[in-house]
């Protein structure tokens, strides 16, 4: 029987020549098909990426109470959140000091101290040893604590990072993201619901779909409706006049209401710091569309018990992109998306719609009326990254041009990447 042979993709360095994959980035495009796809580049990705930099892992609202847990694995490694006894939130590697078992399965749990089922060995919430039993007069507990993981609570989103030396940018990320979250008082939230998706894709398609609303007018007509069309981006040369009329209009309404929303402490204008910049992030308060209170069917507040009283109707969508994230913080509630990836393949978007810690489903809101539009908006994404990946895989793939209109994001985001992989011996 003859042997079939698939064809390599001639476009592409070798899958595992890393080095070269970076190096073969052209600016204004999208990446080399196994920067996507190829095992050595997602063991690259997990060790740059998401354990030398800052990535958001979960919210205050994980760990609401002292001994509440919250156990995240970030690839092969996993951690734990936990609030201690004075109410602190503190993040470890979730390994015990003995032989290394995973000490709290993934998920949440509600704890008194933190004890390794293998062989009990025991640690209190703030991580020094407590209890090992048979191990002699002359074993010092003080040197077996749990390792500690850097972590920052900044607005109540909780980022973590693995190395030993953090990027130091993290204070400049905290400096600007800090003001325009206290407002929120996500302290203060809690999680009404939650989704655990399993995207079969690469974790940077997932991040390039999101970095972008191309994609939004033929694909999430739910979503679409909070937003105005040339708040999508356009291309000038293809507006109509009435077209340009609305951009126009819509320019004039953010110059405005921008003005408003700062001189009632709403800090609003865009911050775009992604290129050169090792903790990416972009953010910008956004009008809403239609009746402008929320991201749902009727673009009305899902929950009649506000955020807080300095975020009530009107106050628009401030939005946050990070490395693996990006987030809605409307008045009524909060959306926040955290990607981790699973495989080169397969990727875990977390969802949590976050809403006053006193808001009572049935009564203050419609749980379905409060998530339908990024259920569906998640599960059509899901589609598109799917597809995404497998054309990456094909023979055919090459890098393509991104659209200088609407994905300037993504050629910033890219770059941002290969930057980053650069920084750490790739490429250079």
């Amino acid at each position: 029987m003859q042997q079939v042979v698939r064809p390599r993709r001639a476009v592409d360095p070798a899958d595992d020549d890393l080095g070269a994959l970076i190096a073969a980035r052209r600016p204004g495009y999208s990446l080399p098909a196994a920067l996507y796809t190829g095992a050595a580049a997602f063991e690259a990705d997990i060790s740059v990426v998401f354990h030398h930099h800052w990535i958001v892992v979960g919210v205050e609202a994980d760990v609401p109470e002292p001994g509440d847990v919250y156990a995240v694995d970030i690839g092969p490694t996993p951690i734990i959140l936990v609030r201690d006894d004075e109410g602190q939130i503190r993040a470890f590697h979730n390994v015990c000091s003995h032989r290394g078992a995973k000490i709290v399965p993934s998920g949440r749990a509600i704890v008194g101290k933190l004890v390794c089922p293998y062989h009990q060995w025991t640690y209190e919430l703030t991580g020094e040893l407590t209890g090992a039993t048979h191990m002699g007069l002359d074993f010092d507990k003080a040197l077996h604590h749990l390792q500690p993981v850097a972590l920052r609570n900044i607005g109540g989103l909780i980022y973590v990072c693995l190395s030993n030396d953090p990027p130091e940018d993290i204070a400049a990320f905290e400096a600007i993201m800090g003001p325009r979250l206290a407002p929120y008082d996500l302290a203060n939230t809690k999680i009404a619901y939650e989704t655990d998706l399993i995207e079969e894709g690469n974790w940077k398609l997932t991040m390039e779909n999101n970095r972008e609303c191309y994609h939004c007018a033929g694909n999430h007509p739910e979503l679409a409706l909070s937003y105005y069309s040339t708040d999508l981006g356009f291309d000038p040369s293809e507006l109509s006049d009435e077209e340009r009329e609305q951009a126009d209009w819509l320019s004039a309404q953010y110059a405005e209401r921008t003005a408003l929303w700062e001189a009632c402490g709403l800090p609003s204008s865009t911050v775009n710091n992604v290129v050169g910049h090792p903790t990416q992030f972009r953010t910008q308060r956004l009008i809403i569309a239609g009746a402008g209170e929320s991201q749902t069917l009727d673009t009305r507040a899902a929950c009649r018990l506000p955020l807080s009283e300095e975020v009530a109707t009107g106050s628009g969508d401030t939005h946050l992109w990070t490395v693996n994230g990006w987030n809605h913080f409307m008045g009524d509630h909060a959306v926040v998306f955290t990607v981790l990836p699973l495989g080169p393949d397969k990727s875990l978007l977390r969802t949590k719609w976050l809403v006053h810690k006193d808001a009572v489903e049935g009564e203050d809101y419609d749980l379905a009326n409060l998530i339908s539009v990024w259920v569906d908006t998640n599960r059509e994404d899901a589609d598109l990254v799917r597809i995404a990946h497998q054309g990456a895989m094909s023979a055919g793939y090459r890098p393509g041009p991104y659209s200088r209109f609407t994905e300037r994001t993504l050629d910033e985001w890219s770059t941002w990447y290969v930057e980053r992989m650069q920084a750490h011996g790739y490429g250079v």
